[in-house]
């Protein structure tokens, strides 16, 4: 399987031919080549991790593809062909096999109601926990996004995360609110606690790639 990352908290997966899509929101660029894709993953509601258009897009390329979301995101996304998922749900479509976990966003404060939110294991390599510190207990993670910068997080608790974890290589996600010198700083610390368990930090940039 190949990853490549997108602009903020965006990626596709690619294998045999197909492809899957995880949170194309509003700070990603406009996906207007998505042909093979079978599958959407949506996080959460907030529009960083998905808008109408990007999905509307992803559709009309492919009229079978399956969108999957906690039911935040059913409810928000009217219109769209949105199948609710939660906590322990297991789906495969095409190549891939997703795998749910966690339930609840990280709160960015009390003033802020907590919506639903899901982190999603793809073919138990990949994890990603869109914007939680979930940890998927009793999974050796091979590759982590993990959260460089968000109004939700410290920088000590995303280094916590990624050690909890203990992927064997990790890269940031959910970082277009950073400068370049609050990248640079997050990288480094994002390294340090990747390295802690032996694994790898990977400071990808978007159209960056790795195989997993």
């Amino acid at each position: 399987m190949r990853l490549t990352k997108l602009e903020h908290a965006a990626v596709v997966i690619e294998h045999s031919g197909d492809k899957l899509y995880v949170d194309p929101g509003k700070f990603t660029t406009p996906i207007t080549e998505s042909a093979g894709t079978v599958a959407v993953v949506i996080t959460h509601e907030h529009d960083d991790h998905w808008t109408p258009d990007q999905l509307e897009r992803i559709v009309e390329q492919n009229p079978e593809v399956r969108l999957f979301g906690p039911a935040g995101v059913a409810a928000a996304a009217t219109g769209l062909p949105v199948e609710v998922v939660a906590a322990g749900d297991e789906v495969e479509v095409g190549p891939f096999r997703l795998r749910f976990f966690g339930g609840r966003h990280a709160v960015i404060h009390r003033s802020i109601p907590v919506i639903d939110n899901l982190g999603v294991l793809v073919n138990d390599g990949f994890y990603y926990a869109g914007d939680s510190f979930t940890v998927p207990e009793g999974v050796a993670v091979d590759v982590l996004a993990a959260p460089a910068g968000a109004p939700w997080m410290k920088i000590s608790e995303a280094m916590d995360f990624v050690e909890a974890v203990a992927p064997r290589r990790a890269f940031p996600t959910h970082e277009m609110l950073l400068s370049t010198a609050g990248k640079s700083l997050s990288n480094l610390r994002l390294a340090w606690a990747a390295e802690q368990h032996g694994g790898e930090y990977l400071a990808l940039e978007p159209g960056d790639t790795l195989d997993f």
